[in-house]
């Protein structure tokens, strides 16, 4: 339930790889494309050499829409920051396959959300709000998977309602989804995607949480509501074809419009925090990697993952080159050269 943007085509930097590509046996064994394995060359930071790591072989694996290419060459900085020799296997496409290179030992960490491992791996029917309960959920099941999950990032990739800025006021300064109930049925217009518009955390049961019938003429009639293609809801939105659009929390495209995130004051849709997943084994190994990406992690926002999604996105910048600047900016490594 994470949005598949495409990522900007590879722009290296000029700098050497700090990291190699994943094999090509593994690669062709796994059917899968290889990732470029640049990343920009690194030099010393807050992130300390764990003791036993320098040597070790260490593969990271994302998937390979935007934010997680961010995320994975993040966490390609961070582990080799930390004295690990990393395999590059970011780019996988598909939340499955990476699944599977965890579960099999052929990747050893990536970043992962909460509610994609509780719905999509785990097989529960309904997502859980409540953003530290659904990751000790997630933690305690999939201990049984030889999975040890760390600490979350704020960073929550979920579903959430934007209205234009410029709208704000006109609806009577709207800052809550509760408030949507207040408005007269005319301005209850929402954009919505072909999944969400069905899904079972999607249009119907939110409206149905906060008050709303879908299809009734006191509710929200059918003809207020407008079924977009993937990403067309965004443009929609901006433009003021309805008042209230269907966003993910850290799509750059937000900033980019200028567009206002609703407050999910009801708690109805399902937490989706982003959190580094390990390898039960390597942690056992290596305990100090956990706290190596838990200060990473700390510093992930929804805010910041915005931001980065733009620069890739709207601006055309590469993701490792992105990633690169943050890890630079929060002081957890430095440019070549520096310290």
């Amino acid at each position: 339930m994470t949005p598949q943007n495409l990522p900007a085509p590879a722009g290296p930097r000029g700098t050497l790889p700090a990291v190699l590509a994943a094999s090509a046996a593994l690669l062709a064994g796994c059917g899968l494309q290889p990732a470029t394995s640049y990343v920009p060359e690194a030099g010393p930071g807050s992130i300390e050499v764990i003791e036993g790591a320098e040597g070790t072989e260490l593969t990271v694996t994302s998937k390979n829409f935007t934010e997680q290419l961010i995320l994975g060459k993040i966490s390609v900085l961070a582990a080799a920051a930390a004295g690990f020799d990393v395999t590059d296997l970011t780019n996988v496409p598909g939340s499955q396959p990476v699944r599977e290179l965890l579960v099999s030992g052929d990747a050893d960490l990536t970043i992962e959300y909460t509610g994609t491992a509780w719905l999509t791996f785990l097989n529960q029917s309904k997502g859980i709000p409540d953003k530290e309960k659904q990751w000790q959920a997630v933690h305690d099941a999939d201990l049984a998977n030889s999975l040890t999950w760390g600490r979350p990032a704020p960073l929550n990739n979920t579903y959430a309602i934007a209205v234009r800025t410029e709208a704000v006021e006109e609806l009577g300064g709207i800052t809550k989804l509760s408030q949507i109930a207040a408005l007269p049925v005319e301005e209850r217009t929402f954009c919505v995607e072909s999944e969400f518009n069905s899904r079972s955390d999607g249009l119907n049961p939110m409206l149905k949480h906060y008050g709303l019938t879908r299809g009734t003429p006191d509710g929200v009639p059918d003809g207020n509501i407008g079924v977009y293609d993937t990403g067309a809801v965004y443009s929609a939105t901006d433009k003021g074809n309805c008042n209230f659009g269907e966003v993910f929390s850290t799509d750059g495209r937000i900033d980019a419009l200028e567009l206002t995130l609703l407050e999910d004051d009801l708690n109805f849709f399902p937490a989706y925090n982003a959190a580094p997943v390990f390898g039960t084994a390597v942690l056992e190994e290596h305990p100090g990697l956990e706290e190596v990406f838990a200060q990473v992690a700390a510093e992930l926002t929804d805010e910041e993952l915005r931001r980065m999604n733009l620069l890739v996105d709207v601006e055309g910048q590469e993701p490792a080159d992105v990633a690169f600047d943050f890890m630079v900016d929060k002081g957890f490594i430095s440019e070549a050269g520096e310290g």
